[in-house]
């Protein structure tokens, strides 16, 4: 393969760089909470290695998140660098997005040349789901960087001969796993081929390197799973949505055929969960199902708090019928290309693929390029990829950023390719350029046209106008000495590719997002619910479950809002008031519709009467979920106990355990009620029957804050106006220590 080349100052890529920028971080600093569960948990890390090394969700070390922690890390970093913030934990998501701009143009240009890679890196830079992910604190965009990093290593092992960095690119797809699990192992199977086919070696080598390489991945993938699995239950916090307390259960099933599948079940069949971390260093036994949130043995959705919820290809969840249960359309070959899926990272599919079969057609046995292999390698991570979501269970629609850089690689390298064809008219290949651009333009319509009745019409008919009337002239001039007129052709054609796509990546910034669920799209933030096109909001209103990554309530979404008019729950939602319908009004017409409302915050009422009244107990107050705890730890810096983790099949506390909590001299204080989705259920019944009978109820008038009463008062971060139907109810227990 051809020596590297050393990275100049480029202004084209400079340009792509900064469009990264301003798209992935724009307004980024009104965000307050973003994904509030992940963001819980960076302040949980920030109080001490314990919490740090396991990324636990709350102060007392008993559940942890439901990823493993490395991208958490790097998050909880950040915060220490610049303070605990919104934009702080989104900031590294941000930087990796630009990152992986400059990588893809660097795993492009060797071969394929300087133009190739710039569009590459501009098609990465507006990917609109890269877009979206980017501006989160949702882990995907630093997986994708993560990936494109160990792809240039690879890259790198072949163009030198290098074992050293085919080991390193093993390494760091391991480490990848320790962000997201099997997500990662998605590309293995483009490394795998890539290398035997490019590199200089023989067969005997190849096939060496390649089992050291696989040993290394697997060692690091495991390795901290390996050292947790191997503490003791009562010295560690419970996995969260493991089911069985189980990091490679976690790994192997949530994380992985759970997601191909659609199963949501996480608990062990015929039994419920194994002994967690009760947070006061003692085991606890297991105990019974928990009150109508137990992990459902019957292969029901028991994660979702949903008795007798059916899956299945036509059950309206995940991966169903009717766009499924986060609107990712049907399963099927043509997945990626429904109404559901199309604007995330497809757009500039078709054009890849023209452009690789294009190079592909060229290939002769005595002439198997760089560019083929390359071309093969990118083809081996999108077909894979696609495969996946095509068929799979359950995922949600920023997943779809495993899909950009392929997609960007291809379709920067089919442009230079299909031009340099086209250009040389005695060779069959030269009228693949005008249909490509045709066929990409009309797909780009047939993405843009349901939301005329939103965005205007203008967007669809100049799209479509402009591949067309681009296609022809090139088509027109092919054989015309025209050079002037053919390159205006070609700067048209472009045009009316990157339009589309361009248009998709501002909207976030445009129109707002889901931050728990990032979408892109006029609808973003319903769109992972189901919104309908053309700004007629929801059809139906929202899902009556929730999920782990979602954060959100059962019993719908608050607002049954229009595309055109965006419920807020982030930086201006302040501002704005809820309007009968459930929509915000004034100036929380635009941002982010994940975390939340920026108006809920601690009650200080509560927290004056729990500061004053502590005796010296390690942590403020229990309560029953993070979203109730989000204000408390991140505001304010408070140490909380969580009594539940995000699935409802984790069972992190037993009264035998709560009590040795309590006996311990670490809590005596418990906030009973309030909270969103998942992470809102009051957990075992068990467990909140005994904190009823064994503690004294603290009348309301004593400790709530500005006049408000018990009955009324909101959870905490619940969005403003949202009745969640329950009351917040502190009890004090007091028990003699052991």
């Amino acid at each position: 393969m051809k020596p590297q080349a050393k990275l100049r100052l480029d202004f084209w890529l400079l340009a792509a760089a900064c469009t990264a920028l301003f798209l992935n971080g724009w307004n980024i600093w009104s965000e307050k909470y973003a994904n509030t569960y992940y963001t819980v948990a960076v302040a949980s890390m920030m109080e001490n290695f314990h919490n740090f090394f396991y990324a636990s969700l709350d102060s007392a070390g008993s559940v942890t998140v439901d990823k493993p922690p490395v991208a958490f890390w790097i998050q909880t970093i950040s915060a220490w660098i610049f303070g605990l913030h919104g934009w702080s934990v989104i900031l590294p998501q941000t930087l990796a997005g630009i990152g992986s701009v400059l990588l893809i143009y660097l795993l492009v240009k060797p071969s394929f040349g300087a133009w190739a890679a710039r569009l590459a890196a501009f098609a990465m830079a507006t990917t609109p789901v890269a877009v979206a992910v980017s501006r989160t604190n949702n882990i995907d965009s630093l997986l994708v960087f993560t990936l494109l990093l160990a792809s240039w290593l690879l890259f790198r092992a072949v163009r030198r001969g290098s074992l050293r960095n085919l080991l390193g690119a093993f390494v760091v797809v391991g480490i990848a796993f320790n962000m997201k699990m099997l997500q990662a192992y998605m590309v293995l199977p483009a490394f795998y081929l890539f290398y035997l086919l490019a590199s200089k070696y023989g067969w005997k080598k190849k096939l060496l390197s390649l089992t050291a390489a696989t040993a290394v991945v697997a060692a690091v993938s495991v390795s901290w799973a390996v050292v947790v699995d191997s503490v003791p239950a009562s010295q560690r916090p419970f996995i969260g949505s493991s089911g069985t307390n189980s990091v490679l259960n976690l790994a192997f099933g949530y994380n992985g055929v759970s997601r191909l599948t659609g199963e949501r079940s996480t608990g062990t069949p015929g039994g419920p969960a194994q002994t967690p971390n009760n947070g006061s260093g003692q085991a606890r036994p297991e105990s019974g199902t928990t009150d109508g949130q137990s992990a459902d043995r019957s292969g029901n959705f028991g994660g979702f708090g949903g008795e007798g919820m059916s899956r299945g290809p036509n059950s309206g969840f995940p991966g169903g019928g009717g766009g499924g249960m986060f609107n990712t359309g049907d399963a099927g070959p043509l997945r990626l290309f429904q109404s559901e899926l199309s604007g995330q990272a497809s757009w500039l599919i078709p054009l890849g693929l023209i452009g690789a079969a294009a190079v592909l057609a060229s290939w002769r046995r005595r002439n198997f390029t760089d560019k083929h292999k390359e071309i093969i390698f990118w083809l081996a991570w999108l077909v894979p990829v696609s495969g996946f979501f095509s068929i799979a269970g359950f995922f949600h629609q920023y997943y779809l950023i495993m899909l950009a850089p392929p997609v960007s690689a291809l379709a920067g390298t089919a442009v230079t390719e299909l031009w340099n064809a086209y250009r040389n008219r005695d060779i069959w290949s030269s009228r693949l350029l005008p249909a490509a651009v045709l066929v990409t333009a009309g797909f780009s319509w047939s993405i843009l046209r349901p939301y005329d009745g939103t965005i205007g019409s203008f967007w669809s008919i100049a799209v479509l106008s402009l591949g067309i009337l681009s296609s022809a002239l090139l088509a027109a001039f092919r054989r015309v000495g025209h050079a002037g007129l053919r390159r205006a052709s070609l700067v048209a054609s472009l045009a009316a590719v990157f339009v589309g796509p361009v248009y998709w990546a501002l909207t976030p910034i445009v129109y707002g997002q889901n931050s728990q669920l990032p979408a892109a799209g006029p609808d973003g933030g319903s769109a992972a619910f189901g919104g309908a096109r053309g700004g007629k909001g929801p059809a139906g209103g929202f899902p009556d479950y929730a999920d782990t990554e979602s954060g959100f309530l059962r019993g719908g979404m608050p607002g049954g809002r229009t595309a055109g008019s965006l419920p807020v729950v982030g930086s201006s939602a302040a501002a704005g008031g809820a309007d009968n319908d459930g929509s915000i009004s004034g100036s929380a017409s635009r941002g982010s519709f994940g975390g939340m409302n920026e108006s809920q915050s601690a009650d200080q009422g509560l927290l004056t009467y729990l500061r004053e009244h502590n005796t010296g107990e390690e942590y403020l107050m229990a309560v029953t979920n993070y979203t109730t705890a989000a204000p408390y730890m991140i505001d304010e810096g408070e140490k909380l106990v969580i009594l539940n983790g995000f699935n409802a099949s984790d069972q992190v506390y037993t009264p035998e355990t709560l009590e040795a909590l309590v006996r311990s001299g670490k809590v005596k204080y418990f906030l009973l009620g309030g909270g969103m989705g998942g992470g809102g259920r009051d957990g075992s019944s068990d467990v909140t029957n005994w904190i009823a009978e064994k503690g004294t109820e603290i009348p309301a008038a004593e400790w709530q804050g500005h006049g408000s009463s018990a009955a009324d008062l909101p959870a905490s971060g619940t969005p403003s106006g949202l009745d969640t139907g329950s009351s917040l109810t502190l009890y004090e227990i007091t028990l003699p220590k052991q």
